[in-house]
């Protein structure tokens, strides 16, 4: 009886530390801009998303969350090149529910825009760097740093981040070396219960 308990036990105990781990359970979700709704930004706030996208350490498995009238907009996902020329003709997914979640789930630099005609110009636009698990960034292409000079028409343009991916790479931000510690812990815990588990049933 008190082996079929703590056999027990120890399945519960995996089966939570197991929800823990990266790929088992959902990353936090951000709403874009903290704003009401996604839009066109105001003159006294032209770089609101850029500012909003520095203020956020993002982790692979988190999401965006675009909320506006579905009636009057859309959210594009895009290439570098379509960002910088604000080329929303062939998105690489576009989303018109009025309520778009966009996954992060490959580390590297993600572009998104609104999909009215002329909104990108006028600075509804943003991009996001999501790091590798380990929490270091990559390098950022040449597309990637093309995408954020300056374009010509333009009103709220995106220069290169400060202490941009190259250096990012160099070391992790605090929140994803904590975010990277805390799964090695849940994982090497995780694996402990497990293999105690197998003896258990053996």
């Amino acid at each position: 009886m008190r082996a079929r308990a703590a056999l027990a036990s120890a399945i519960g105990a995996a089966a939570a530390l197991l929800l823990l781990l990266p790929g088992g359970c959902a990353g936090a979700m951000y709403k874009v801009g903290d704003l009401d709704a996604w839009g066109v930004p105001p003159p006294s706030k032209p770089d609101v998303y850029k500012r909003w996208a520095k203020s956020i350490h993002f982790a692979l498995g988190d999401s965006v969350w675009f909320l506006y009238p579905p009636s009057q907009d859309s959210v594009l996902q895009v290439t570098p090149q379509a960002f910088a020329a604000c080329d929303i003709s062939a998105p690489l997914l576009r989303i018109a529910d009025g309520n778009s979640v966009f996954n992060l789930t490959a580390p590297g630099r993600a572009y998104y825009t609104s999909g009215a005609p002329g909104h990108c110009r006028k600075g509804q636009k943003l991009w996001v760097d999501v790091p590798m698990a380990n929490g270091t960034y990559v390098q950022p292409s040449s597309a990637d740093l093309a995408a954020l000079a300056p374009t010509p028409g333009s009103q709220a343009e995106a220069p290169a981040p400060e202490g941009a991916l190259s250096d990012a790479a160099a070391h992790a931000s605090p929140a994803a070396a904590l975010r990277a510690d805390r799964s090695a812990v849940v994982s090497a815990a995780a694996l402990s219960l497990l293999a105690l588990l197998i003896r258990l049933i053996w």
